[in-house]
């Protein structure tokens, strides 16, 4: 392993529980700062644009702008792009991120007049996901149209407690639909991928630091990456212990981060 310089970061679960910083994580953001070590926060949240994200985490304390964040919409939109240039996309999504999915032409299911979109795209579960909307993709996957997930997260920490996520439904839609989902968000390699592309850092000196140890840690792992996993957000000892492979650290919690990262860097 190569001496790590640069640091991907979970937010949701490790930087915050419901926007709010969790202890010590706004002053272990601010050490990795000062010793100018690259960073880029790496998330699924479909909720809120970067440009959102980045004025929630500012306003708690943590210095980082909308360059400093990787989205799993953002990641979705080039996806998009790429794979189905020009596609009618119907999202369904609880939150606007619509500034997020430059290029993408995104139709409304009042506005369809019948016709199939040529792609279903899954965000964030939330008051969005309706029986309606979601029978109505169904209909729409039976007709041919693609599925695209942001992620297949089966849940996230709230400051209610854990909360179900897009997950959950979207393998009951593969399977009545009899098709399986293209996921960019956390674990797809190409979210990976584009994290390291935007900090110029190579696997081997980069750390991966989640609360998910499937789609963060494990799914780093896989792609050459150090794993750390913390035990905040939606941790579970049951869920850490029943994982094929173990991750690389595991720490209390993301203040004990920037230690590791010295100790690492020496």
């Amino acid at each position: 392993m190569e001496r790590i310089g640069a640091v991907l970061i979970d937010i949701d679960g490790v930087l915050t529980v419901s926007w709010e910083p969790l202890p010590g994580a706004v002053d272990a953001v601010r050490r990795l700062r000062a010793a100018d070590i690259p960073l880029v926060l790496v998330t699924n949240t479909t909720s809120r644009t970067r440009a959102g994200i980045a004025e929630r985490l500012v306003g708690a304390g943590f210095p980082v702008g909308p360059d400093d964040i990787l989205t799993a919409p953002a990641v979705t939109a080039a996806y998009l792009r790429e794979h189905h240039p020009e596609a009618r996309c119907l999202l369904i999504n609880s939150g606007d991120v619509r500034n997020d999915l430059s290029g993408v032409t995104l139709v409304e299911e009042e506005d369809d007049e019948g016709a199939v979109p040529d792609v279903v795209v899954l965000g964030g579960a939330g008051a969005a996901f309706t029986y309606t909307a979601l029978n109505r993709a169904f209909r729409h996957l039976q007709q041919g149209a693609g599925l695209v997930a942001m992620h297949r997260n089966l849940y996230w920490r709230t400051s209610g407690g854990l909360t179900l996520d897009t997950g959950a439904f979207l393998e009951g839609l593969e399977r009545a639909a009899g098709t399986e989902a293209a996921v960019t968000g956390k674990p797809a390699g190409a979210f990976f991928a584009a994290a390291l592309a935007h900090l110029g850092a190579s696997p081997s000196e980069t750390l991966m630091v989640g609360d998910d140890i499937e789609s963060d840690v494990l799914a780093a792992q896989r792609h050459g990456i150090t794993g750390v996993l913390v035990k905040t957000g939606k941790y579970l000892p049951e869920t850490h212990a029943a994982a094929d492979t173990a991750p690389d650290h595991v720490l209390d919690s993301f203040a004990d981060v920037p230690d590791l990262v010295e100790r690492l860097r020496h």
